[in-house]
Parts: structure tokens; sequence; C-alpha cells
């Protein structure tokens, strides 16, 4: 991949994935992979991990997933080609968002702080564990730290800095 490509895919995130055709007039069926699937039906394009850029005409819920139609695919045959694609939007068309609430992508790579302002590591992901998110830092060692994201142990996220002060658990400590 070229510079450019990295950089146009950096700007874009994965919100569903093409699991399989549905009929035979080109819709597909996509499993939303956001916490905010309402997107959906409101969307007027998305991109393929290729690239490409689909118009979308219609989506709709139907168990537990989207049926999508877009105007560049037209047959059962086509659609099978989507199958396993990844569905991506520019990061600009995501819904904004409330005081104190974050894209997960924006925060990748922040500097992560202690208390005492010794620097731990950078966020390298944020687990969903069903109860409450955990941040996983990466420490310069190789090793992690886990952080329950918590109003206890997140105690700012400065994005003009791009860095986090937590508080450890003590177990972690």
């Amino acid at each position: 991949m070229s510079p450019l490509e990295l950089d146009i895919l950096d700007k874009r995130i994965v919100i569903g994935a093409i699991v399989a055709p549905h009929g035979v007039r080109g819709e597909f069926r996509v499993m939303p992979l956001t916490e905010n699937p309402d997107m959906f039906p409101a969307l007027k394009y998305f991109f393929l991990e290729d690239g490409r850029k689909l118009t979308v005409i219609a989506a709709r819920f139907h168990k537990n997933v989207f049926l999508v139609k877009v105007n560049e695919i037209n047959s059962m045959d086509e659609a099978e080609l989507l199958r396993g694609k990844k569905v991506l939007i520019d990061t600009a068309d995501l819904p904004p968002l409330k005081k104190d609430q974050f894209y997960v992508s924006d925060l990748i790579g922040f500097s992560v702080f202690d208390e005492d302002s010794s620097l731990l590591g950078k966020l390298k992901d944020v687990l969903a564990t069903g109860s409450n998110d955990v941040f996983v830092v990466a420490k310069a060692d190789g090793g992690e730290i886990l952080v329950p994201a918590l109003k206890v142990n997140i105690k700012e996220i400065n994005m003009a800095d791009k860095s986090i002060l937590v508080k450890l658990p003590e177990w972690a400590e």
C-alpha cells in the first residue's frame, strides 16, 4: 500500500461486514460492527476496503443485520463477490458525540500517564468486556497494563495533548 492509501484508511473506520447476498437484485446483508448501528439507514454512501465507493439506495434492519441495496451492485452474483468485505465510512461522517464521549479510533496512540505524571505507555486498544470497557496500554518494555474505563480510573482525556491521565487500580500497580 502506498502512503496515500494508508492515510486514506486512517481517516476511515469499519462499521460493518458484508456477510451474504440477499435475493436476486443485488441486495446484501451487512453485519453492523459499531455501537451505533442506527447510522445505517441514513448512509448515503460507504467504502469498501479496496477504496470503492458504493452509493446507498436503501438500508433496512432485518434479523440482526441490515439489508443494503447500492446503485453499483445489481445481481446476486455481484453481491456474492462482496461477501466478507468490510464496510467503511469517513470519520468525518460519524455522528457527533456528547460531551466527554470519544471515538476509540481517535484515542489509539495517545500517551498514558499516571497521577505522578509518569509515562505508562501508549493506548493500544480498548476492549469491550460487557460491564465496562478496558483500556489496553502498551508499555515500552513490550508489556501491557489494563485499566478499567471507569471515571474512578480515567481521570482526564486531553485531545489537544493526545494524552490520558489515569489512576491505576490497586491490582495494576
